[in-house]
């Protein structure tokens, strides 16, 4: 979707988003963990990643705003 945007700003805020659904999604992950309701070996690697597409989006959200300031 980011892509089909129709300005910088509009581009941003897809990957901020993003961001909150990476964010939200490492909440429910988190408490299926914690409540044993899955395997949390496998939930550890999905959090792990999610994690880390979380991390990613962040630093692209954090160096859009900046060249925006420039």
């Amino acid at each position: 979707e980011a892509k089909a945007s129709n300005s910088k700003k509009d581009f941003a805020r897809y990957f901020d988003i993003a961001l909150k659904s990476a964010n939200e999604t490492k909440y429910w992950l988190c408490l299926l963990r914690d409540l044993g309701k899955a395997d949390k070996i496998e939930i550890g690697r999905i959090l792990a990643e999610t994690s880390e597409i979380s991390n990613i989006l962040a630093s692209s959200l954090l160096t859009m705003r900046r060249r925006k300031e420039v």
